[in-house]
């Protein structure tokens, strides 16, 4: 049941009040959305990695190299996004920098993590392309709302969107059909159609939820 307070909060928002004020997130509570943010982005891979399907952003950059060279994952995405932390700190700031940087250490953590307490035996790659993007759309979400990010275009995205009003979702879609269309060289036609797939369900989550006022939290 809805209390009585935030019942008059509702009623106040619906009829054109001021939204509270914004209540600053705890120090665990931004440990935690770390480690779960991460790990949802994490399993996500795995997914597309399972399918053999690619992502957008330096993920998917991380993927295609990983692909061509069998590197560990892991680590191509904590290397190709070192540049972006460069960006994030001279524009975003420290506290963003510092939280993305652990958030994609993380993740490259999982990645390699993940497959020796997870077996997929079988996947239905449509299935895959759809839950494996809604799974790294809830993790950015998370990472967002806590001041980090998966770095690379998510912080291109978020730093338009702060500075030009562009919508992050619409900024991380664009650039993950350019990754994706290299992705042409090392997957099949059809795997490239599942990842585009994949990548809409990933940033539908971001463009309906990451909005500015429907979220009070920081």
């Amino acid at each position: 049941m809805i209390s009585a307070r935030k019942a008059k909060a509702f009623v106040g928002n619906e009829a054109g009040a001021k939204p509270p004020a914004a209540v600053p997130h705890t120090r665990w509570e931004d440990v935690q959305a770390l480690l779960t943010g991460s790990l949802f982005m994490a399993f996500a891979i795995v997914l597309f990695k399972q399918a053999g399907l690619l992502t957008g952003g330096t993920v998917g950059f991380a993927v295609i190299i990983h692909y061509l060279t069998r590197w560990p994952l892991g680590v191509l995405l904590f290397v190709i996004n070192l540049p972006f932390y460069v960006f994030a700190w001279l524009a975003l700031g420290r506290s963003f920098t510092i939280r993305t940087f652990a958030a994609v250490s993380l993740v490259g953590i999982f990645v390699e993590c993940l497959p020796h307490v997870v077996a997929i035996a079988s996947i239905n790659p449509v299935f895959a392309a759809i839950m494996a993007g809604q799974c790294a759309g809830i993790g950015i979400l998370i990472l967002i709302r806590h001041g980090a990010s998966m770095g690379g275009l998510t912080v291109l995205g978020l730093y338009l969107q702060q500075r030009r009003g562009l919508r992050a979702g619409w900024v991380q879609l664009c650039g993950d059909c350019l990754i994706l269309a290299f992705g042409m060289f090392v997957a099949t036609p059809q795997n490239v159609a599942l990842s585009i797939l994949g990548a809409a369900s990933l940033n539908a989550v971001i463009g309906i939820n990451h909005r500015e006022g429907r979220y009070y939290g920081t």
